[in-house]
């Protein structure tokens, strides 16, 4: 996979990827990352990227040319087609079923806004898909772009050292994710349940189907609503 990102921040990208599973996938060739400066395609001396919107109001708009050219210059760099995805508060909720998504794609191109937002035009024009990774505002697109990357990046066949590591994630399977415990089995006078030591392959598959129900019930009851378990 190849992913382009289009920022005013390139900088703000550089510790995330150059850790942990970002690095390991970057450094197998499992995936193929680049930042490119909207800010360097700016035609203006003092490289502005941002104008007053028409109707009056407050902040500033990023403009359509600046973008316009850094997203052509960066489509030309690879054959594939890419999925061009704009990050703002406005697009669709992201989340698991989209992370699936988007790691089945061959290219994408991300681009993150500042300011008050994009001008329509770019919408429009670029025929991106809008996606927000949640009902707030930041001050730029960089850290929602780096969310989608690394919960993509995850689902990389190669990138994770286990295989089945993200399929008992949470959301994988519409649920939260069932109770961990490790060594010491007991801590604190807390102690591991009796069934994660009992070797019954059955019995601890049932419990942790039975506390990812509970948990998904306690925290998150949207979930069952929106996509009941199939065995409920």
């Amino acid at each position: 996979m190849r992913i382009d990102v289009l920022t005013l921040f390139p900088e703000m990208f550089e510790s995330p990827l150059s850790a942990s599973i970002l690095k390991r996938a970057q450094e197998a060739g499992i995936v193929d990352i680049h930042l490119t400066d909207i800010r360097s395609f700016s035609k203006d001396k003092h490289n502005k990227v941002d104008d007053r919107p028409y109707g009056g109001g407050p902040g500033m708009v990023m403009m359509c040319r600046p973008i316009f050219d850094s997203f052509e210059h960066v489509e030309k760099l690879a054959l594939e087609k890419p999925h061009t995805i704009l990050l703002t508060p406005q697009g669709q909720p992201f989340n698991q079923k989209k992370a699936i998504e988007l790691s089945k794609e061959k290219r994408l191109i991300l681009i993150s806004g500042r300011y008050e937002g994009f001008d329509e035009r770019i919408r429009i024009g670029l025929g991106a898909e809008q996606i927000s990774i949640g009902d707030y505002v930041l001050s730029g697109g960089e850290l929602a772009a780096m969310v989608v990357i690394d919960a993509a990046v995850r689902l990389l066949a190669g990138a994770l050292g286990d295989e089945d590591s993200s399929k008992d994630d949470s959301f994988s399977e519409g649920l939260l994710e069932y109770p961990h415990y490790t060594r010491p089995e007991v801590f604190r006078d807390m102690k591991v349940p009796d069934v994660l030591l009992s070797g019954h392959h059955a019995e601890i598959e049932k419990y942790r189907r039975d506390q990812a129900l509970k948990r998904t019930k306690q925290n998150r009851p949207d979930l069952l609503r929106d996509n009941p378990p199939e065995d409920q």
